[in-house]
């Protein structure tokens, strides 16, 4: 961006972040507050002086007394800055998310996290249908979810213009969960999961979280390397799948807390391993147990093995349990 310190360039590349985001124009006071969610403390002053540089450099515009939108310009340095920070930026998404689930399964109250996707309306109807045997298969973290047709919000989004936005359970339910119980969870990978006679059997493809500046699931979806349609067919096939661990004593507290979210439609655990011992051919830590995680976007990527074009974001923000429904009542 050509700012002074790697200092503002952050701070202006969290700006432009907020602004692509947002449907409307956006105030020195909102910027400031979404800027709290990531990690940065700026008064509304500081703001003004950041946008006034980017003002200069015509990657924002002022619309009215002080709202700003981001420009064409804005949105192509925001594809291309700053990428030694992007990277790590997948576990940092996950970490974020996990702090903001407050879900509590016995009230069946609070946030949980959730992977948006925007379909085109006129095909959204056949996107439900090639959805649907991943739903009834459970190849997905939850047969809950949201809807928002163009220009209503889901969750911190706004829906495009000649889109229907989707919302699916993220598995990032389960780190929050655990973490709101006490217990620590790594989350080590995103993968492809290979399936056989409908029983996980190996990773085939894996990227680290640590390393990544993409979410995993954007990245093999994009590339057709699943076959989720398949797999709920017929059993076989490879699907979007997480690697955790969690350390081996928690291993009640975390038994406990996945047949509490099981019990309301939550979870997404497809395996959980034996201390110190690998699950699916991946190496465990000593004194840790691995899990096997479904991705939320599973039923997604079955849209897109349709040849039906979707904009996916993984991890992408929280909605209340209670606005969620059960996939099958917009699957009539």
């Amino acid at each position: 961006m050509g700012f002074e310190t790697q200092d503002v360039e952050r701070k202006g590349f969290s700006i432009l972040k907020i602004l692509s985001e947002s449907s409307k124009a956006l105030g020195a006071r909102a910027i400031a507050y979404h800027l709290k969610d990531h990690g940065i403390e700026l008064g509304e002053r500081a703001v003004r002086y950041h946008l006034k540089l980017m003002d200069e450099r015509g990657l924002t515009q002022l619309i009215g007394r002080d709202g700003r939108l981001i420009t064409e310009s804005g949105v192509e340095e925001l594809k291309n800055a700053l990428v030694r920070d992007k990277v790590g930026f997948a576990i940092s998404r996950i970490e974020l998310l996990a702090f903001r689930t407050d879900f509590d399964w016995n009230k069946r109250t609070g946030s949980v996290p959730v992977n948006v996707s925007f379909s085109p309306q006129k095909r959204f109807s056949k996107a439900l249908q090639a959805m649907k045997p991943v739903f009834e298969k459970g190849l997905c973290v939850s047969d809950l979810v949201a809807v928002a047709q163009e220009g209503e919000p889901l969750g911190e989004s706004i829906v495009p213009r000649g889109k229907v936005g989707l919302a699916t359970v993220c598995s990032i339910v389960l780190n929050g969960t655990l973490l709101k119980a006490g217990i620590p969870m790594d989350s080590r990978f995103g993968g492809i999961l290979q399936i056989r006679n409908h029983k996980p059997l190996r990773f085939v493809e894996l990227i680290h979280y640590a390393g990544s500046s993409l979410d995993p699931s954007e990245v093999f979806i994009r590339a057709r390397m699943t076959s989720v349609t398949e797999v709920a067919q017929k059993g076989d096939g490879k699907i979007l799948a997480n690697f955790r661990e969690i350390p081996a004593p928690c291993r009640p507290i975390a038994e406990k807390v996945v047949s509490g979210l099981k019990e309301v439609g939550l979870g997404g655990l497809l395996l959980m391993g034996n201390t110190s011992e690998p699950v699916c051919e991946i190496t465990v830590e000593l004194n840790r147990i691995g899990m096997i995680l479904l991705g939320g976007l599973n039923p997604v990527a079955a849209v897109e093995e349709a040849g039906i074009e979707v904009e996916s974001h993984a991890m992408s923000t929280v909605v209340e349990y209670q606005k969620l429904i059960k996939f099958r009542e917009i699957a009539k």
